[in-house]
């Protein structure tokens, strides 16, 4: 497990991963991107547990989806699987697994104040919170996407799996657009990655 995990987070962090995770019924699988999930829990039929976190995840969103999913096989031991999966039992504990990770030696200054924000009613998902979102993707891989705040009203851009929107206009937080070929209105959080298409 340690020569598996050593890639993908931060030096700093490991050997306190490794001792959450020293369960024998407790299995970590690293997986190809999901654009759907950063990871997922399950409880296994044959008693054993299975988490899994996306590989291309940069060292600090893996980490957080790590414990996140971790918190979540704590939270089933302590409380049984009658407990919301991300209520308070689940919320608490994963409070109590990020706190001592929350410190210089294992993420960026400029992460602190905002996770540490997060983390005073952490989420279903960090990407619900935008500002640590943007926050963390600095840290990915360069790529050629832009974010839907970024972008004109007006562009036409396609997102993952090939659909084609022009963005409209903006509602509190998120972004109407509509699909060019159903003439549908879907909502975008600000940050989505999308791919802006050249229409001249």
């Amino acid at each position: 497990m340690q020569s598996k995990l050593k890639n993908y987070i931060p030096d700093n962090a490991l050997e306190s991963v490794l001792k959450l995770l020293e369960h024998d019924n407790l299995i970590v699988k690293i997986k190809s991107e999901r654009k759907s999930k950063h990871g997922d829990y399950r409880a296994l039929p044959n008693g054993k547990h299975q988490i899994t976190v996306n590989a291309n995840l940069n060292e600090y969103r893996f980490l957080i989806t790590l414990i996140h999913e971790i918190a979540h096989f704590e939270a089933f031991k302590a409380f049984g699987r009658q407990i919301k999966p991300h209520g308070l039992e689940w919320k608490r504990t994963f409070q109590r697994l990020m706190l001592p990770f929350l410190n210089p030696e294992v993420f960026p200054m400029s992460l602190l104040p905002l996770l540490a924000n997060h983390f005073k009613n952490p989420k279903a998902s960090s990407d619900t919170d935008v500002k640590l979102a943007l926050s963390l993707k600095q840290f990915d891989e360069p790529n050629n996407k832009s974010y839907i705040f970024e972008i004109p009203y007006g562009s036409i851009f396609k997102i993952y799996n090939g659909r084609v929107f022009k963005k409209v206009s903006k509602r509190v937080k998120r972004y109407e657009c509509v699909e060019i070929k159903s003439g549908k209105l879907y909502l975008f959080n600000p940050n989505a990655e999308v791919e802006i298409i050249n229409t001249k």
